[in-house]
């Protein structure tokens, strides 16, 4: 009789796929592509177009899944995330405090210090160039925080006692 293969330590043959990374490269691409055909109204559309325009700023981006499936566009960390509700499709900008908007376009989760939101409803129009700046400038918001980190003197490690 052939043994039977055992399953790697912590591994069972019954879990469910998860994509690489808590839901970063191809995986998370596919899984926002059935959210999207999951939607089948105005809300898909959205978020595809949104999507779209999120790869012409900028180009590169990462796409995560979190958050029990929310869209995530990451580039040197979160740039903002694609909820949808019944009533209004959601990016959410994870420093959006920080950003130039010089044309208006956040216009939800305005009270915080750091968030900023736009909601877009059902005929609503998108203003692709502004949005599109507004992708960029989150990217080189992050870009430019990390390289400030990278160039922060660590501290020196505590002496041991002899």
């Amino acid at each position: 009789m052939a043994a039977t293969p055992k399953a790697s330590p912590g591994k069972s043959s019954k879990a469910p796929v998860k994509a690489p990374l808590e839901g970063q490269g191809e995986s998370a691409s596919a899984l926002i592509d059935a959210k999207i055909r999951s939607l089948a109204d105005w809300r898909g559309e959205t978020l595809a177009h949104l999507r779209q325009l999120m790869h012409e700023a900028v180009p590169g981006v990462v796409e995560e899944v979190k958050w029990m499936g929310v869209p995530v566009w990451s580039h040197a960390g979160i740039l903002c995330t694609g909820e949808t509700y019944k009533q209004a499709v959601k990016l959410t900008f994870a420093k959006g405090a920080s950003l130039p908007d010089p044309s208006g376009l956040f216009n939800s989760s305005l009270e915080g210090n750091t968030r900023r939101a736009i909601d877009l409803h059902e005929g609503e129009a998108i203003n692709e160039a502004a949005l599109k700046e507004l992708f960029r400038a989150a990217a080189d918001f992050n870009d430019l925080q990390a390289a400030q980190k990278k160039a922060r003197p660590k501290a020196p490690a505590p002496k041991k006692a002899a």
